[in-house]
């Protein structure tokens, strides 16, 4: 019965973590289709999110340490670039580069946590870095390349936020993430009040901070009580897949074929960089217990 038990935990779990990587999969889609200021679209979405995880939570605590308050600048920074870049350059390109922060967090990992870089890292920041930079062949026109930078720079953003989390090892994602939505919104109130928008499009943004944001964003988090850190590697690897997809498939807006070959390139080396460092950790932690 036990077995069972866990069995149907594990299982929730992974059907959780898919169903809010499968959610996330639709910012592309959603930023395409509604017709609004990017800064402004990014405050009113982030500012729905946070009430939807402040429900959740009830009574978030105010953040008090300087990591939190980093965390939460890096969370801001985060959702906000990835609308903007998504409203200069493809859907592809975003979210394909934003994929590439977990080698940030290797590379910040060295510096802030005195982690030592490993051959298997330094491979995969290189080919990372080689498939990033296939995203700038043939795309010349300037609000291309800085909507590739600024995905780029949502990509460290949201290591920078990772790495927060790590080092305030008694904070909440839930109230950095919270507290980093509202800050968004802070910053985009300038952008709302010069450009109101209307009936319909508020109502998609709102739609939008609840399903493609705020719901998703709980569902991850509690997947992880009941599945592996590989198993949920693997799964969030779906957004970035997906993501692309349905912007073609209700757009039509399709990358070249360089930004195809470099996405490859950057999933696979985060991803089997990713397994294989879990499994690592999964042995080295084996061997402690036996000792």
């Amino acid at each position: 019965m036990g077995q069972r038990n866990i069995m149907d935990h594990r299982i929730k779990g992974i059907l959780a973590a898919m169903f809010a990587s499968a959610m996330w999969s639709t910012g592309g889609i959603f930023v395409k289709v509604i017709d609004w200021n990017p800064v402004a679209l990014a405050g009113v979405r982030s500012l729905i999110a946070s009430s939807v995880l402040i429900a959740y939570v009830k009574k978030p605590k105010l953040p008090k340490s300087k990591t939190q308050a980093i965390g939460a600048i890096a969370s801001a920074a985060t959702v906000l670039s990835f609308i903007i870049a998504n409203k200069l350059t493809t859907s592809a390109n975003v979210i394909l580069l934003q994929y590439t922060s977990p080698i940030f967090a290797a590379i910040l990992s060295v510096w802030l946590l005195k982690e030592k870089i490993r051959w298997y890292d330094t491979l995969a920041i290189v080919s990372v870095f080689l498939g990033m930079g296939l995203f700038f062949v043939n795309d010349l026109s300037s609000g291309n390349i800085i909507g590739n930078l600024l995905a780029i720079f949502c990509g460290f953003a949201l290591a920078v936020s990772t790495i927060a989390l790590k080092m305030e090892q008694e904070g909440s994602p839930f109230e950095i993430t919270i507290f980093g939505n509202l800050l968004a919104f802070i910053v985009a109130i300038p952008f709302i009040l010069t450009n109101l928008p209307s009936f319909k499009t508020l109502a998609t943004v709102v739609t939008m901070g609840i399903f493609q944001l705020g719901i998703p964003y709980i569902f991850y988090i509690n997947s992880l009580k009941y599945i592996t850190a590989l198993e949920a590697i693997l799964i969030t690897v779906v957004e970035p897949l997906l993501n692309p997809l349905w912007v073609y498939i209700f757009t039509g807006e399709k990358p070249s074929i360089f930004a195809i070959i470099g996405g490859i390139i950057v999933i696979v080396s985060v991803t089997f960089r990713s397994i294989y460092v879990t499994k690592n950790t999964n042995k080295e932690n084996s061997l402690n217990i036996n000792e």
